[in-house]
């Protein structure tokens, strides 16, 4: 079956229109569902178990032979889980999310679809966030807030010079930043908060995957990180547009970054200030909106602003087309665990996902080089 001249979301996926805007993407522990928060509150909840799916198969020459599939697969389970909209939604320890809305509750979700309160909050909830060790944070305005121990109960809270416009913890679960306008603050499970300061506006933010970098996409259009031994500061300019998502490689040593009309990668092994990016990807008239690098390989996702998704590696312009371009602007990449399925939003209301089977790829490995 050749699929050349067709997207891989037609042969190895699915994909559904909803009425509202996908606002965030989250997979499970266990790599098999995916959850949608979309701008009405609700949650759509992916189930990737396909009995009836395609299957490929690659002989000795590397040639791809398609089954397709006997069935569709099921569509996703809609949960009403807050009163207006959702504003940001994680993956939950076990087999669910959690998720924050504009009525100041945080939603906990399992994968079948039953949700409970765990945390009221007196105004809007922006962020929230989970640790590998099982702590869960969210933050309101200027206030961080983050709950611990076996059953979450245990509280603390921070104030913030700023609104929080980001907030994730670190690959070990040892601290959580938070970004704001002119830096991002620090916050230890044990200890007291750091503040790490650069002037401007930090709209998106990504932690490297050994923890010893941080790095913010920013309102001016440029890409600032900190190296935490030292606090000493990488500046990284040239965008035509703001780097609002930035996803690290899997081997650490590059990060992915939108912000201009193709996928710019920077090395973070060894920077320097007069260090160029590499770009990836097709040359279009459209912007990279969105990121997500592959958990296992050096791929990258790429959304557009015209609703196309890609998949391409760092200084090369192959691609392979996840999808068409079409149904608004790319607003969320995820990434299974395992890198076997990826999922995809759009600001109109298209939510979809892809398998994408190790057999699928024969990767160059000195595309980082």
């Amino acid at each position: 079956m050749n699929m050349t001249n067709s997207s891989l979301i037609e042969w190895l996926g699915g994909q559904w229109h909803h009425n509202a805007s996908v606002v965030a993407l989250a997979w499970n522990e266990t790599s098999r569902t995916f959850g949608y928060a979309l701008g009405d509150g609700s949650l759509m909840l992916a189930d990737t178990q396909w009995p009836g799916g395609p299957s490929i198969q690659v002989d000795p020459g590397g040639r791809a032979e398609l089954t397709l599939q006997r069935e569709p697969p099921i569509a996703p389970l809609q949960i009403r889980a807050h009163q207006n909209i959702c504003s940001s939604l994680a993956s939950d320890f076990g087999d669910g999310f959690v998720s924050s809305g504009d009525d100041g509750r945080l939603i906990r979700t399992t994968a079948k679809g039953v949700a409970h309160t765990i945390a009221e909050n007196p105004g809007w909830v922006d962020h929230v966030a989970t640790s590998a060790t099982g702590a869960l944070a969210f933050t309101s305005g200027k206030q961080a807030r983050r709950l611990t121990g076996i059953d979450q109960k245990v509280e603390s809270s921070i104030d913030l010079p700023g609104s929080a416009t980001a907030l994730a913890f670190d690959p070990a679960g040892s601290q959580l930043a938070i970004a704001h306008h002119d830096g991002v603050t620090l916050w230890p499970m044990t200890g007291e908060p750091r503040r790490l300061v650069w002037p401007g506006y930090h709209r998106a933010m990504a932690w490297s995957r050994d923890g010893r970098y941080l790095f913010t996409g920013m309102q001016e259009n440029t890409l600032h990180g900190w190296r935490l031994a030292d606090s000493g500061d990488i500046e990284m300019g040239g965008y035509p547009g703001q780097p609002l998502s930035i996803s690290f490689l899997a081997d650490g040593r590059m990060l992915a970054t939108s912000g201009a009309p193709r996928v710019t990668c920077w090395r973070i092994d060894a920077p320097e200030r007069d260090a160029q990016p590499l770009q990836c990807g097709i040359a279009s008239k459209t912007p990279v909106t969105v990121v997500a690098c592959h958990p296992i390989h050096a791929l990258i996702a790429t959304g557009y602003h015209n609703g196309a998704v890609l998949l391409t590696q760092p200084g090369s312009e192959d691609v392979l087309f996840v999808k068409g371009s079409g149904g608004g602007a790319v607003s969320a990449l995820a990434w299974s665990d395992d890198g076997t399925h990826l999922a995809l939003g759009t600001d109109s209301g298209v939510l979809g996902w892809v398998s994408l089977p190790p057999s699928l790829f024969r990767f160059n490995a000195g595309a980082q080089t």
